[in-house]
């Protein structure tokens, strides 16, 4: 990748990143993926917003998945003081909330900035210093000071909030810090890799581009864009938990290692034949790659390997620290190695190597 071609992938991962989009709420998102791939193919949605664009090609229909949705909040109260309670749309953990900045997507129109309140220390019991506050107790405090304030400026029940967060480029070279890195660096890594493969003449397969909506809450864009896509084989496009953390010794994440190849996690078991395919094609290009067996997490192959009588399944996922949080971290060269990962493995699925994916004949 040439330094210019850099400079854009880098710059469209920051506005990607900075973008609001919790389940549900995936506006903002959304309309950088019509922008990118709009001028592309005709585009379609499924009733729940995902977005499906068919590429130019013959042969099996290659899915490229990625979700647009973050971990965010919804409003589930106000009080008479001008607190909003809120409940969570996604898996988060108290530890990383408190004093933690967002933004209320209201009803109205206007985006409300606030932050999740917290206690000083100056007030707090010796038993609420051990333990983790949960959600349930919290509150995000916008500086409202009565309920009428909120009313005023289009606050409703219901309304997704969304964590605020800056794009940043860190002392170590190639290293960026920055909210929704799950999945904003899928949603990348898709546009960026259907935009190379919409333009292969000689490609033997046909591309499909899906971006889907609330993954976080039940992958149940993939499972209504399937519907659309009609895929003959999916390729999950992820920001992937790293590992590389104190006290974890089995490391299948690390930052800098490449893009990871999900063999498994409990919702999904990828296709066995496609991970060696996928392994072998990464030697091919001599990119190094990650294998990971994953006890515990799940992604949209979830529901998509499970549409029609079945679809072979793989996740390519891009490390990334402290996902779920306002400050995940990534490094670039994993980003750009699974989009050269990606262009590569969806070159290789003629309709004979489809075919053998699902060969149980002998």
């Amino acid at each position: 990748m040439s330094e210019t071609e850099s400079e854009i992938s880098i710059e469209l991962l920051r506005e990607l990143s900075l973008a609001s989009g919790p389940p549900g709420a995936e506006d903002e998102v959304r309309a950088i993926v019509h922008r990118e791939l709009g001028s592309l193919a005709s585009l379609q949605h499924d009733a729940h917003g995902s977005v499906i664009v068919e590429g130019s090609g013959q042969g099996p229909r290659v899915a490229l998945d990625a979700h647009m949705d973050e971990v965010g909040f919804a409003v589930q109260s106000i009080d008479d003081e001008g607190r909003i309670h809120f409940v969570p749309l996604g898996g988060w953990w108290g530890h990383v909330l408190l004093a933690q900045r967002v933004d209320i997507l209201a009803s109205g129109g206007r985006k409300i900035p606030g932050s999740i309140g917290c206690k000083p220390p100056h007030f707090l019991k010796k038993l609420e210093r051990e333990k983790v506050l949960s959600i349930e107790d919290m509150h995000i405090d916008v500086g409202a000071r009565n309920r009428s304030d909120l009313e005023q400026w289009g606050v409703r029940v219901g309304d997704p909030i969304c964590p605020r967060g800056q794009f940043e480029a860190l002392a170590a070279a190639g290293r960026y810090c920055c909210k929704a890195f799950d999945d904003r660096v899928g949603v990348g890594v898709l546009i960026e890799s259907f935009r190379i493969l919409n333009a292969d003449t000689d490609l033997s397969c046909q591309p499909i581009a899906v971006a889907a909506v609330q993954e976080e809450v039940g992958c149940r864009g993939a499972r209504t864009a399937s519907a659309i896509s009609q895929p003959d084989v999916a390729i999950i496009l992820e920001g992937t938990p790293a590992d590389d953390l104190p006290g974890m010794t089995s490391r299948q994440s690390v930052l800098g290692g490449g893009p990871q190849i999900r063999f498994l996690d409990p919702t999904a078991l990828s296709n066995r034949r496609l991970v060696r395919l996928c392994e072998q094609v990464a030697e091919e290009e001599k990119i190094q790659v990650q294998l990971a067996v994953r006890r515990s997490g799940g992604t949209d192959a979830s529901t998509t390997h499970l549409h029609g009588s079945g679809v072979p399944t793989i996740v390519v996922g891009v490390p990334a620290r402290s996902i779920h949080s306002h400050s995940s971290v990534i490094d670039i060269d994993d980003y750009q190695k699974a989009i050269q990962l990606v262009v590569a493995l969806v070159r290789h699925l003629d309709t004979d190597t489809v075919g053998s994916l699902t060969d149980y004949s002998s």
